[in-house]
């Protein structure tokens, strides 16, 4: 087990959901994290049963008790895998992002109203097109968004907030 794996192996009682985000960005953004492993996550489906390096990731460094959303949790390892290292940043949060790289009114509305799977496949079609852009976000906003922590609903009104108001910042 290198270094990395080592420090980042158990999750601490007292940490919280937003640094958990960033320790998984971590884990799967560093250089020794398998390349094969790696691009088995980032073609993981909502549609589609799980590699086994997502069970092992989970296991290893995802919260105890995760398997009651393991299908949120697949969503959200394979879009960090999909982002790749630097893909998250706390201060860039998901609304703004979206605005800034042009993501359509169409497809946040689609987004934003989807649930269950059909959220999980919109969302991780909404991460391919940030990632093809070069976009880093704050991943706790789709954490959030997939109900992972906090109200979803919230996380709903949050994103569109942040999009429209980087949209009315650009007109200006």
């Amino acid at each position: 087990m290198s270094q990395t794996e080592t420090s980042l192996a158990t999750l601490s009682e007292g940490e919280k959901f937003p640094s958990l985000i960033g320790r998984i960005a971590g884990i799967l953004g560093a250089e020794e994290f398998p390349t094969g492993e790696r691009a088995q996550l980032k073609r993981m489906t909502p549609d589609t049963p799980p590699p086994l390096a997502f069970y092992r990731l989970a296991y290893r460094y995802l919260p105890e008790g995760w398997e009651r959303r393991w299908e949120a949790w697949m969503t959200l390892v394979a879009g960090l895998a999909i982002m790749g290292s630097g893909g998250h940043n706390p201060e860039r949060r998901a609304g703004q992002v979206l605005a800034e790289s042009n993501y359509s009114e169409k497809r946040l509305e689609r987004l934003l109203a989807a649930e269950d799977e059909t959220l999980h496949s919109l969302l991780l079609r909404a991460v391919r097109f940030l990632a093809a852009k070069g976009a880093v976000v704050n991943w706790l906003d789709f954490a959030y968004l997939l109900g992972l922590a906090g109200d979803p609903q919230y996380a709903r009104m949050r994103i569109a907030q942040d999009y429209y108001r980087n949209l009315d910042q650009k007109k200006d």
